[in-house]
């Protein structure tokens, strides 16, 4: 998944999914918490990956992702393309009202548009894409 999309949830926490990512995530799809302050936003079939992963793991490390599981919500698209993202979840990643979604490879994140512009203004300085790719051997 690729892009940067702008969108705004409705004021029963309803949030517009764009086209390009509704295909590649699905009619449903898992939503969680993420490392960051926002959320993630997983295909059925790469939360099956995920999940499986999990699953191989021994139980100590198991439990280690508890919270990932305890709070991952199933959303179901509606007929003009928008997820119901629980309330508990908004809380955690500062949704209120500006939505950045991002695609991030195999899922996508679900930001605070203000919250957002922060990490943005970090990570995509010159400076920052060259010393990522330097670590991560690019």
């Amino acid at each position: 998944m690729t892009g940067e999309y702008q969108h705004s949830l409705d004021n029963k926490g309803r949030l517009f999914i764009p086209a390009k990512l509704r295909d590649e995530l699905g009619e449903v799809f898992f939503v969680t918490l993420s490392m960051d302050k926002c959320l993630c936003a997983y295909s059925a079939e790469n939360w099956q990956i995920f999940s499986d992963r999990v699953n191989a793991m021994p139980y100590v490390k198991q439990r280690k992702m508890r919270p990932l599981f305890a709070h991952a919500a199933k959303c179901e698209l509606d007929s003009q393309g928008r997820a119901l993202i629980p309330q508990n979840l908004r809380d955690y990643a500062g949704l209120t009202k500006s939505v950045t979604v991002l695609g991030c490879n195999n899922h996508a994140e679900l930001w605070d548009s203000d919250t957002w512009k922060s990490v943005y203004e970090i990570e995509t300085t010159p400076e920052n894409i060259a010393a990522v790719m330097e670590e991560l051997e690019f």
